[in-house]
């Protein structure tokens, strides 16, 4: 038995219960759950105890922790997560602040700066940054001058949390979709969700969330 089924093997009832919530959060919306999503979703009141059963998680191998990310929690059976550490590759990311009307995602005219992060830390895979504005995800932990990870597509699913174009306005709202209809659903209830009707309006997906930095950043060189 390898070193890493061994101490897969020695996780507690509870341990597996909230792993299992991890890959099961993971596989449905394409992004790990944060601390209070796992509370929720186990039925818990006790953040702290959530934060035990991560380190455990951790120190078993069934799981990293990045600190200063909001969704930092990678699992260790992930392609990206499996690589070997002297593999490690950083990536100067855009980050792009207000979105210039008409413009390109990924035009000049929208990069605010640039942004160097481990390749490896978000699966899918990063392509560029978001400067978060207003509060109207804050129950998702996404907050006012977060910066947004985004993993530049076309196509989502839905219960996904997308970086969606309307006209010359970007935002960051849950998708989905009915038919010809979507809504994007906002994660704070004093907001109401925008309800396009593709059949008139014309909407552009611009990526999904992979994660969330606060901080720790370092600007590239």
């Amino acid at each position: 038995m390898s070193g890493n089924a061994l101490r897969m093997s020695h996780l507690s009832p509870k341990q597996l219960e909230v792993l299992a919530f991890i890959e099961q959060f993971t596989s449905a919306h394409g992004l790990p759950p944060t601390r209070g999503e796992i509370a929720a979703g186990l039925g818990l009141k006790n953040r702290q105890g959530i934060d035990q059963h991560l380190r455990a998680l951790a120190g078993k191998g069934a799981i990293e922790l990045t600190p200063g990310i909001s969704r930092g929690i990678r699992l260790k059976g992930s392609s990206s997560a499996s690589r070997p550490s002297s593999e490690a590759r950083f990536s100067s990311l855009p980050l792009l602040g207000r979105i210039a009307a008409g413009a390109p995602i990924l035009a000049q005219s929208n990069v605010e700066d640039r942004i160097q992060l481990q390749a490896n830390l978000f699966s899918p895979h990063a392509d560029f940054l978001l400067r978060v504005r207003g509060d109207s995800m804050k129950d998702a932990d996404i907050l006012d001058r977060d910066l947004l990870v985004v993993h530049q597509t076309a196509q989502a699913s839905n219960g996904q949390i997308v970086v969606a174009r309307l006209g010359d306005e970007a935002t960051v709202k849950y998708y989905r979709r009915h038919g010809d209809v979507v809504r994007l659903e906002p994660a704070n209830a004093a907001y109401q969700p925008l309800e396009i009707d593709l059949r008139r309006q014309e909407l552009t997906i611009e990526g999904l969330a992979v994660g969330v930095i606060r901080t720790g950043l370092s600007h590239a060189r």
